[in-house]
């Protein structure tokens, strides 16, 4: 499959609100799930789009996901928080447009582990009441051991 069709049909999967949980096991069993930790730092509304499309192509494919949130990328984790403007997705989806908030609360919906960086709050002008239900804050030491692992890979947008 190409990369475009790959993208294009991330993308028609997260518009359209496509669970991995629907996907069907084709060994008959369970198989142990693969982790990744998604960092996304980036306030950029492509950037932003891109990661939470691929975080769900992922999540799909049986990855469990750990995203952590920081700096601009923060505000995605905000309760209430809106994108000024919509992704616009390829010809072939049908969903026409998408915003990365509402990708990253169906991934959490879909079991994603979401948190934001230890300092994003004492940064910024929100508290930790503000986040979205399900949202953690960081801890530096924890997260230094997921990174350390060769066993989880790390994504960075």
């Amino acid at each position: 499959m190409t990369i475009t069709k790959t993208l294009t049909l991330a993308a028609a999967a997260a518009a359209i609100g496509c669970s991995g949980a629907a996907m069907a096991d084709s060994h008959g069993g369970e198989e142990p799930q693969d982790q990744a930790l998604v960092i996304l730092t980036s306030g950029s509304l492509q950037t932003q789009g891109m990661a939470m499309i691929l975080s769900n192509a992922m999540q799909q494919q049986g990855t469990d996901l750990h995203i952590l949130l920081c700096d601009a990328a923060g505000d995605l984790a905000v309760q209430g928080y809106a994108s000024a403007e919509a992704i616009n997705t390829p010809p072939s989806n049908p969903a026409g447009q998408v915003k990365p908030e509402g990708i990253l609360g169906m991934l959490m919906e879909n079991g994603a582990q979401v948190d934001v960086c230890a300092i994003y709050l004492p940064n910024s002008d929100h508290e930790e009441g503000d986040l979205r239900e399900g949202v953690g804050v960081a801890a530096p030491g924890s997260m230094a051991e997921m990174m350390r692992d060769p066993s989880i890979p790390v994504y960075s947008f």
